[in-house]
């Protein structure tokens, strides 16, 4: 024991330990938390040595400190490291992703969704903290150690051979992803190749230089990306262009809504036996059953991004939070000065969240319906806000208080994680996987499934239904990669990385007066969804700058880039620079074709990107379109109070 003590005393002692305990902790957390898609010893052994570097370095600064402030210091960097890689667990728990600065700057939307961060936690997550226990307790023990003097080439040889580890690490991560910091939109490699810490350094870095970008951008940088968008322009189908004019649009947001719900049945009962009525072609409807969600960290934010301007969500954030003052060619502004159709958005939730309030400005939406205009009660609320059944029901009249034609954005919240519903409104069983996210999944789509039947019902009682395109989308996946067990029980296949790329369809539904509807098996994505909109109202989506092409039309590319900068087309599927067939899961060599269209996913990923870092858009001028002014537009209940606003 005495000997322990003495070891406990000794001040590299306690910087070696400090450094064993930290990195055990993160790469067990890498091999069981996130899914990093390791493959093979030269990427496992990146995998133990990235964590090393950071670690080294930071400890390495505290033994410039005298004494045993040295240990204090050592303390206070394991805390931060361990606050770093729990924070970034519950994050990825959530959202099967790290988080990035932008996500900081959304702390407000973090702590209105506080409950699905506690449903993230587990009891065995004080794991995270155990090296600071361990070193705190070290360091009260042996409290009478004298002072201790290190010359400081000592911690200064701890800097140098900090350096030396990550320049070895980048090299050898380079040799097997070239140009990893160059080329990639997935957050996963960086952390893969070299370490969640020193990701966390480069994402900070990468944010400050994008928002640096928007002060040296001028009209020039928009002429090539204008050139681009013009010449991958999909030509109409005549028999559709036009076929919606002047018609009413209602846009229906299923929230986390997969297809493979689509005609499931658990314990021999189909789960949305409604929605299943639509997608087999009845109520005039069209369905798309090779859709894709294509959203990055916005989720929810970024589908309305790309459902309303054709623009990809940003690579790390949300544009909703970061590039809320940027300017837009929004869709419901293009379809109110072409066509002279009322915006609104209906959402249970309050208007504040996710910078609604700010970003619908920028897009021109006429009126936001938050959570103020609805019965919050207890009883009409479960998870983040109004329960599905209440609000399509009270959202009736605000629909039909709006001149016509209009273009109403309707936003569900029920089937939302972690996916919570009370006996008094669950119709079906859980599932019995043993995982509660994927058990309680089915229970709150059914719920959206039945709600949505009696909006169907409701909007023909009220007279809105005939005159009306009705279009019913799903966000995002609702189930992550965490949840691969559970899902190769409910799917009945394994879910390579293959397979997840396919189980990222989401429904797309589109019913038009006097259209005929059916099954289309078109591939495409959410970033297509403007320009077919456009052109059923008879709008040319030609002169707007904007990265998706007509659905309904012969010349639509059918490459669904995804925000990772992986790609899903009718041949080929590409994940994390693997290359399968995308009918037999099989992997394929590269060829020069399926290069080809890496190099256009890459390519039309970037353009967006610069639209909304540099804010392009501002400098561009289309006849008959008038810029958006934020200024003109005001949101709130004028009959509430608006009190309960921060709950």
């Amino acid at each position: 024991m005495s000997n322990l003590k003495r070891l406990a005393s000794k001040k590299l002692m306690f910087f070696w330990l400090a450094l064993f305990l930290y990195w055990l902790k993160t790469y067990v957390t890498y091999k069981t938390e996130f899914n990093l898609g390791v493959k093979g010893p030269y990427q496992e052994l990146l995998l133990a040595l990235n964590p090393l570097s950071m670690g080294v370095l930071l400890f390495g600064l505290a033994l410039f400190a005298k004494g045993r402030r040295s240990n204090v210091w050592i303390i206070i960097f394991a805390s931060l490291l361990g606050a770093i890689l729990y924070a970034n667990v519950l994050f990825y728990r959530f959202f099967d992703d790290f988080i990035t600065l932008p996500n900081v700057m959304q702390a407000s939307n973090l702590s209105t969704m506080s409950g699905n961060v506690f449903a993230a936690m587990r009891w065995y997550d004080l794991w995270f903290f155990f090296d600071v226990a361990v070193l705190i307790a070290l360091y009260l023990w042996k409290r009478e150690v004298p002072e201790i003097r290190f010359r400081k080439s000592v911690a200064t040889t701890a800097i140098v051979t900090a350096i030396a580890l990550f320049v070895a690490n980048l090299a050898m991560a380079e040799i097997d992803r070239p140009q990893l910091l160059a080329r990639t939109f997935d957050r996963n490699y960086i952390v893969k190749y070299l370490g969640l810490y020193n990701y966390t350094i480069y994402d900070g870095i990468q944010t400050v230089q994008a928002e640096s970008q928007r002060a040296y951008a001028s009209s020039d940088d928009l002429t090539e990306i204008e050139n681009y968008t013009v010449s991958r322009f999909a030509k109409p189908n005549e028999d559709y262009f036009g076929i919606a004019e002047g018609k009413n649009i209602i846009k229906i947001h299923l929230e986390s809504f997969q297809s493979f719900l689509i005609d499931y049945e658990l314990n021999g009962e189909e789960v949305t036996p409604f929605l299943n009525s639509l997608a087999a072609g009845a109520e005039d409807m069209t369905y798309f059953d090779n859709f894709f969600h294509q959203t990055g960290q916005g989720k929810t934010a970024d589908a309305e991004l790309m459902l309303d301007t054709g623009l990809f969500g940003l690579p790390q954030g949300s544009a909703f939070v970061t590039k809320a003052q940027n300017t837009y060619q929004s869709l419901p502004a293009i379809l109110n000065q072409e066509r002279g159709h009322e915006s609104a958005v209906l959402h249970g939730d309050y208007k504040s969240f996710w910078n609604r309030d700010t970003m619908y400005k920028q897009l021109g939406i006429d009126q936001f319906f938050d959570a103020s205009y609805y019965d919050m009660s207890e009883e009409n609320t479960v998870n983040l806000g109004l329960k599905d059944k209440p609000f399509f029901e009270e959202s009736i009249p605000m629909l039909q208080s709006l001149e016509t034609p209009f273009y109403a954005h309707l936003i569900s919240l029920t089937n939302h994680y972690p996916f919570n519903l009370g006996p008094e409104d669950a119709t079906i069983e859980r599932a019995t996987t043993g995982d509660n996210t994927v058990d309680n999944y089915f229970q709150t789509a059914r719920y959206l499934d039945e709600a949505l039947e009696q909006f169907f019902a409701d909007l023909k009682a009220s007279g809105l239904y005939e005159d009306s395109v009705i279009m019913i989308y799903g966000d995002h996946n609702g189930i992550s990669e965490n949840h691969n067990r559970a899902m190769a029980e409910i799917l009945g296949t394994e879910i390579t990385p293959h397979q997840n790329a396919q189980n990222q369809r989401v429904p797309l539904l589109i019913r038009v007066p006097g259209m005929e509807g059916g099954v289309n098996h078109t591939y495409g994505g959410e970033i297509d969804v403007m320009a077919t909109l456009l052109h059923l109202q008879g709008i040319n989506a030609k002169p707007y700058v904007q990265f998706g092409t007509d659905l309904f039309s012969e010349e639509h590319d059918e490459i669904v880039s995804f925000r990772s900068g992986d790609y899903i087309t009718p041949a080929y599927t590409s994940v994390n620079g693997v290359l399968y067939d995308t009918e037999t899961g099989e992997i394929l060599e590269p060829t020069e074709k399926t290069t080809e269209i890496q190099e256009k996913v890459d390519q039309q990923l970037d353009y967006s990107d610069r639209v909304l870092y540099e804010d392009l858009l501002r400098f561009h001028a289309i006849d008959g379109f008038e810029p958006i002014e934020p200024t003109d537009y005001h949101y709130g209940n004028p009959n509430k109070e608006p009190a309960n606003e921060d709950q």
